[in-house]
């Protein structure tokens, strides 16, 4: 197949700029821009409340804030309803009357519930608990709400009033006899786990301690580490909790079974396990609005992280299964009942967008609703619209509104006065014939005025399962790089998500194969479709499974590019199988247990370890101390062969960051290595030295 443009280079800016008033868009800029997220709408479709992220760089955190959105008056302003300067106010939720807001915040020392009439009420604490909130739901009946949070399992109540004091005098250490040990970036405290429990509301405050909902049951709900209110469901009376939870024991970091359990909100019997029959993850759960359907996904492959995410209707009256959407092949991510109950609308990745769909509940046929870009946070109205945030590469989040016709209308525009100041780019997708011939698609962004040729920063995405597709990233963020005057280039390679299992699937047991090959042609693809691409004068950059490929490349592709900036990735893919957590991963992906001959043939297959002796590039190694899905070991272990080689080579390492870059001046700081190790070997600059 010919390579061929797909989408016309177009130019992005949101406000209008003259070249003159232009600026490149810093990593200064990325760290500092407002956040909106989480937002909540009242029943009536009145108001909508988010939380509001602005970045105190000086003490090197983020500040969290309620706003306020009358959906009533066509551009009304948002104000701001729970705020204190050096406390976090975050996770709204409206009540079924709409007299309310709460939401959590950490004022008193702890994350507490609070409470805030609207309009114009003040802000009160409704819960004193002896430890943290990590989140609530609200039940629909609003006589009783569910909050979680780590606790010990021996607890009977939130407080833990009845737990032993600990011993004295016995040592520091950690004594473990089942695995998890570690898990994303902290280490697991035996018998403690993220538990949920209710506690009945009595004028709008919670009453007592709570009363844990998972009996008997061993595991995290939500789950660890980024299971949240998703994961929960109320029934509309309020009586029954739905909820997910992995049930743990020795098979915990094999395993994927995530199953969906119903208890009583009362805590007056143990939960039953819905999903028992599906030893593969079910999860999502979403209950119909009269109760009759419990609508969630399940993957039908167990161990496998990455399947397909098929939505089930379950009849709550008969036990009745049915896959809805098992015609479909998209993944979805997110479930929201339509208000008449005759649809689902979800969210699923489709060829470089996250757009949102309608699915019928009767036929399970998908509609897409939304264009271009990434949504999410679908709230559908009373009135037919439908609530959501959508970005892109050019924008972070805003809130937008779609009527019942079909019209959209953006609601907020939290960043566009910075936004207005950078330098416009371009943005363009392309695709090419692949490995084995198959279509496989990319992305082109670049400054919209260059005149010259431009230097190229490939970038690989991770997961292996994932995309570098059309949305705003706080961390590997294409517009970053054109500012200091890279174009980059990314490409969606054999196992990416988006455009179906079966391509998804293709990376299984071959992760140096078919991916290296669409690398390979990809480049080649669009320095042929946009000629002002420099790709003899490029980077590869890449984290996590794309830092593995960076890897890879140095020892298969050495001649390819002028410099390589791996982050967070694997150099010994045996070693890594040992001693990453979630050891389901490592065993799907090469076909078992490292022990096993036949993983063993498929991981020393793919290893880059084998290669060093080939490698020459230049490298810039970045790694977090608290990274244990990648331990950083691996990071030093490329940096030892780096050196040992005498290959110019740079080791930036995190004390305080784990498999991502999250605090501000770190963030900058990443951006400040990345873009001095690109001049250095690309335009012969200092090299951030």
């Amino acid at each position: 197949m010919k390579t061929m443009l797909i989408a016309g280079l177009a130019a992005a800016a949101l406000l209008p700029v003259t070249a003159a008033a232009a600026r490149p868009m810093t990593a200064t800029d990325l760290a500092t821009m407002r956040r909106l997220a989480a937002p909540a709408v009242s029943p009536d479709g009145a108001f909508a409340v988010y939380q509001l992220r602005e970045t105190d760089l000086e003490n090197n955190r983020g500040r969290l804030d309620l706003w306020l959105l009358d959906l009533r008056r066509a551009g009304a302003e948002p104000v701001r309803i729970a705020s204190t300067p050096e406390h976090n106010e975050h996770s709204p939720a409206v009540t079924r009357d709409g007299r309310f807001v709460y939401y959590l915040s950490n004022q008193s020392g702890s994350d507490q519930l609070w409470r805030v009439a609207v309009p114009g009420g003040t802000p009160e604490q409704v819960t004193d608990l002896a430890a943290g909130i990590a989140g609530f739901s609200l039940a629909p009946s609003g006589d009783r709400v569910a909050i979680w949070g780590e606790r010990d399992l021996r607890c009977r109540d939130f407080n833990c009033a009845d737990l032993p004091a600990p011993p004295q005098g016995q040592g520091s250490a950690r004594v473990y006899d089942q695995t998890f040990v570690r898990h994303w970036d902290r280490w697991v405290e035996p018998g403690v786990r993220q538990r949920i429990f209710t506690l009945p509301m009595v004028d709008g405050r919670p009453q007592g301690a709570g009363i844990p909902v998972a009996g008997d049951l061993v595991g995290d709900a939500p789950s660890r580490p980024f299971g949240g209110g998703d994961e929960i469901a109320w029934s509309p009376d309020g009586r029954t909790l739905y909820f997910t939870l992995r049930e743990a024991g020795r098979i915990e970091p094999t395993s994927t079974n995530l199953d969906i359990f119903a208890a009583p909100a009362d805590g007056g019997a143990a939960p039953v396990n819905l999903t028992a029959a599906n030893p593969a993850t079910d999860t999502l759960p979403a209950v119909s609005p009269d109760g009759r359907w419990l609508a969630y996904v399940a993957m039908a492959r167990p161990g496998y992280e990455a399947d397909r995410q098929v939505v089930q209707l379950r009849d709550l009256r008969t036990g009745a299964v049915r896959a809805l959407t098992q015609d479909w092949d998209r993944s979805v991510s997110s479930i929201r009942w339509a208000p008449d109950g005759r649809s689902l609308l979800v969210t699923a990745q489709d060829t470089l967008d996250y757009p949102m769909f309608r699915v019928d509940v009767r036929t399970g046929r998908a509609t897409r609703l939304s264009e271009a870009g990434t949504v999410g946070n679908v709230t559908p109205l009373r009135n037919g619209s439908i609530l959501y945030t959508r970005n892109s590469i050019e924008a972070p989040d805003d809130l937008y509104r779609r009527d019942r016709a079909g019209r959209v209308t953006r609601l907020t525009a939290v960043n566009d006065a910075v936004l207005a100041q950078f330098d416009p780019i371009t943005v363009g997708r392309f695709s090419f014939a692949g490995a084995g011939g198959r279509q496989v698609w990319g992305q082109i962004v670049k400054h919209s005025a260059a005149a010259e040729r431009i230097p190229v920063a490939f970038l690989v995405h991770g997961g292996p399962q994932g995309s570098f597709g059309n949305s705003w990233s706080w961390r590997w963020n294409p517009r970053t790089f054109i500012g200091p005057g890279f174009a980059t280039v990314s490409v969606d390679f054999h196992g990416s998500t988006g455009y179906g299992q079966d391509f998804t699937d293709a990376i299984n047991r071959d992760w140096g194969g078919k991916p290296l090959e669409d690398l390979r042609l990809g480049l080649a693809a669009a320095g042929e479709i946009d000629p002002q691409l420099d790709t003899a004068n490029a980077c590869a950059l890449g984290g996590s499974y794309g830092g593995y490929m960076v890897n890879w490349i140095a020892g298969n592709w050495p001649d390819g590019f002028k410099c390589l900036v791996n982050h967070a990735g694997i150099f010994d893919t045996r070693a890594l199988a040992y001693e990453t957590e979630e050891l389901w991963f490592t065993e799907w992906e090469f076909g078992g247990p490292p022990f096993e001959p036949r993983a063993m043939e498929a991981i020393e297959r793919w290893n880059p370890v084998h290669q060093v002796a080939n490698w020459r590039t230049p490298m810039l190694v970045i790694h977090g101390e608290r990274d244990f899905r990648i331990p950083y070991s691996q990071a030093l272990a490329t940096f030892n062969a780096l050196q040992r080689r005498d290959i110019p080579s740079r080791l930036v390492m995190y004390p305080d960051e784990n498999h991502w870059i999250l605090r501000p001046q770190n963030s900058i700081q990443w951006y400040r290595e990345v873009h001095g190790w690109l001049d250095q070997w690309l335009k012969g600059g200092s090299g951030g030295r």
